[in-house]
């Protein structure tokens, strides 16, 4: 059964707003999304995600909007290992399984979900395909999510950690974020 939820958040780390229209079932996701920042420039962007089985990421494109110019990106797995941007191979990616939009709390789900990290415990490290915003700049990134605790109704306690950085995200039941110290607070979801 396939679920369609619209959730959108502050995002006081951008200066800006996020919406994003998700519909989720059956281990995967299709998600398109509009977020307005002003952090580091005047931007906005679209994008759309898509996965395949166990939320696994297959494709993200996204369109970024500054002053200076318009950039779009087609991030692509092809599901074997291979990662590429605009049709270029991206070797430094092998072995990720997630795309990780800077700024967005909407792809912290997928590695959640795929591993229940919102209601059971455990620890799992990732290698992220990060995509800067609003540059569009892929790198990789390595990203350990840790389950904290189990809250009231399936919802959970996650801390997300990359290098020196962390935060503990407070996850809905359904898997997505709530509030994200530093990041994002959910203020609609439909």
């Amino acid at each position: 059964m396939t679920t369609s939820r619209v959730f959108t958040w502050d995002v006081p780390a951008s200066g800006g707003f996020e919406t994003a229209w998700v519909d989720c079932g059956q281990g995967a996701l299709h998600a398109r999304g509009r977020a307005v920042g002003t952090t580091p420039e005047p931007y906005w962007i679209s994008y759309e995600l898509e996965t395949a089985e166990d939320f696994v990421t297959r494709r993200l494109r996204v369109t970024a909007e500054t002053a200076a110019r318009t950039r779009t990106l087609e991030l692509r797995y092809d599901g074997r290992g291979g990662w590429s941007a605009d049709g270029e191979p991206l070797h430094a990616l092998t072995g990720a399984l997630d795309c990780d939009l800077g700024l967005s709390p909407l792809t912290n789900t997928m590695p959640v979900l795929r591993h229940a990290l919102h209601r059971a415990a455990g620890e799992q490290e990732f290698l992220m395909a990060w995509v800067s915003v609003p540059g569009l700049v892929v790198r990789p990134s390595r990203q350990t999510y840790t389950h904290l605790a189990r809250l009231p109704e399936g919802a959970g306690r996650v801390r997300y950690a990359s290098g020196s950085f962390r935060s503990d995200l407070e996850i809905d039941a359904e898997g997505f974020v709530v509030h994200y110290p530093q990041l994002a607070t959910r203020i609609a979801a439909e």
